[in-house]
């Protein structure tokens, strides 16, 4: 596995990941359990991020502590990585939240850009660009290619699913962003989904499986 990706293993994530890919998971469920691997992986994607001394009264003494430096940018790529930046935007103070729509084309399996929306501060700090599934990487490699547009330099990319496929595609595009993911399945199928998965998972979000 490459170096510029962390797979968080712990067994809390392993049940949680498994319990999201049954499809006896029922839509409310599901959702809150992405809410929930998106806060543990912002947790771990932030090791490292920039902070500043921060002095508060507690009530014995002041306490010499540390706050985070700069906005923390929190980027969905739409519609499905609403669910985990949920968990993430409840867990990071201060976070602010910006949008990136794109689809893939079931035909050519390319994304396809139709919305982007980002606070004016974003290249002043860390930035997660949250995606559920990390799968041919088409789609978030592009997002990346969006926010180093915009000035970006601190991005890191989270997923609660990897194929190695989308690994490779994304470390070749960005080596220079890292990947944090609670699982790395075992290929993408013949229509680029990944597999063994959980589905679709904005379909599984919001409830709209047909």
């Amino acid at each position: 596995m490459s170096d510029n990706v962390h797979l968080i293993d712990h067994p809390l994530v392993g049940h949680l990941q498994t319990e999201m890919r049954s499809l006896d998971t029922a839509t409310d469920r599901f959702r809150s359990i992405a809410e929930k691997l998106g806060a543990i992986l912002a947790y771990e994607a932030l090791r490292g991020a920039p902070s500043k001394p921060h002095t508060v009264n507690t009530p014995m003494e002041p306490y010499e502590g540390v706050q985070l430096a700069g906005p923390i940018t929190i980027v969905p790529i739409l519609r499905a990585g609403m669910g985990p930046a949920a968990g993430m935007a409840r867990l990071i103070p201060g976070s602010q939240v910006g949008h990136i729509g794109m689809f893939r084309d079931e035909k050519s399996l390319t994304p396809v850009s139709y919305y982007v929306k980002l606070p004016a501060s974003i290249a002043q700090g860390v930035v997660l660009l949250v995606d559920p599934m990390l799968a041919t990487g088409g789609s978030a490699s592009a997002a990346a290619h969006v926010l180093k547009q915009k000035g970006c330099k601190d991005i890191r990319f989270t997923c609660l699913l990897a194929a190695p496929e989308g690994i490779e595609r994304f470390n070749a595009d960005h080596p220079d962003v890292p990947i944090t993911t609670s699982a790395i399945d075992r290929q993408l199928n013949e229509k680029g989904y990944i597999v063994p998965g959980l589905g679709d998972a904005g379909d599984r979000i919001y409830g709209t499986v047909e």
